[in-house]
């Protein structure tokens, strides 16, 4: 007969054994992420978006830091080059190798100097509209009724005002056209398309049954606005803030152009633009490079806009 006492004894063993003797250990579930966390993962696959990443860090490095890519000044220039096309021989790198203009100033180094100009103009107009659009359509959204009819008229009457025209009139006010005051001509006129986006994902959201038992627990209206709110409502907001961006850098481009914008001695792309369109025929270069670095830079940012839109929503994805 078998030894029931032994036979008992490794079943016994068995029993009370670590998983690892026993078997493979069970797996973890993966821990769930959130839509941001989705997003960044579907950004780092994504080439478009680390395209536009590279360029616009490059950008970035540009405005904070001119004097790394070059040391000639953009608005001290020597007569002897006026107009010179040709880039000298052996001067790649240098000041010249892009040609001069009709001031002998360095196309290169104003291509660089210009770059600051229309990056602050871009990036400060994004940031003003995101936080007035933003807080306005919020309210809007939230508390509906009057509030919501009032702020949306207000709106609509900013909204029919042509946006290139509106920011003319608006600049033709001030005998000094700086950097800033263009800032505050285009977000003057620019925040009214985040109003409609912010007023519309608030509307969706504060059915949601989260925002329900916040109100239901008596949390203020503070805390569920930017709480609960606000941050569940951000993703169509900095889509449409990020391809605007691009926007924005072109319409400063334009008004610079037109001679309502900033103005010489200020070194934006937009001026050396306006230059270039006098003498087309005999200096190219002067119009033909800040055409593309403005170009390249619009490009980035549709790029980015895109890549983000395609990342924050799901259906896309």
């Amino acid at each position: 007969m078998p030894d029931v006492t032994k036979t008992a004894a490794v079943a016994t063993e068995d029993a009370i054994a670590p998983p690892s003797a026993a078997g493979p250990a069970p797996q973890k579930p993966d821990k769930a992420r959130s839509l941001w966390g989705d997003a960044w993962q579907d950004l780092r696959r994504n080439p478009y978006f680390l395209v536009a990443a590279v360029l616009i860090s490059f950008l970035l490095i540009i405005t904070a830091v001119p004097s790394l890519f070059t040391s000639a000044s953009p608005t001290v220039g020597d007569l002897v080059h006026h107009y010179l096309g040709k880039p000298e021989l052996g001067s790649v790198g240098s000041e010249g190798w892009l040609g001069y203009d009709g001031q002998g100033r360095s196309v290169y180094a104003r291509l660089i100097h210009g770059t600051r100009a229309s990056v602050i103009v871009g990036i400060c107009v994004t940031l003003i509209v995101t936080i007035v659009g933003g807080i306005t359509g919020m309210i809007a959204g939230y508390f509906g009724g009057v509030t919501d009819a009032i702020l949306s008229r207000i709106t609509d009457i900013f909204f029919g005002i042509p946006f290139l025209l509106g920011a003319m009139v608006v600049l033709q006010s001030f005998t000094e056209r700086t950097v800033w005051v263009v800032v505050f001509a285009l977000a003057f006129l620019g925040w009214t398309q985040i109003t409609r986006v912010m007023r519309g994902a608030v509307i969706t959201i504060k059915q949601a049954d989260y925002v329900q038992a916040a109100k239901a627990l008596g949390a203020g209206t503070t805390r569920i606005l930017f709480r609960h709110i606000l941050p569940n409502a951000m993703a169509p907001v900095i889509v449409v803030a990020t391809i605007s961006l691009g926007g924005y850098i072109s319409a400063e481009a334009t008004l610079s152009y037109l001679g309502l914008g900033l103005s010489s001695p200020i070194v934006s792309w937009g001026v050396d633009i306006s230059t270039g369109v006098q003498q087309i025929r005999t200096a190219q270069h002067i119009l033909l490079y800040p055409s593309i670095m403005l170009s390249i830079t619009v490009l980035a940012f549709i790029m980015l806009g895109e890549a983000v839109r395609n990342a924050l929503d799901p259906k896309l994805r």
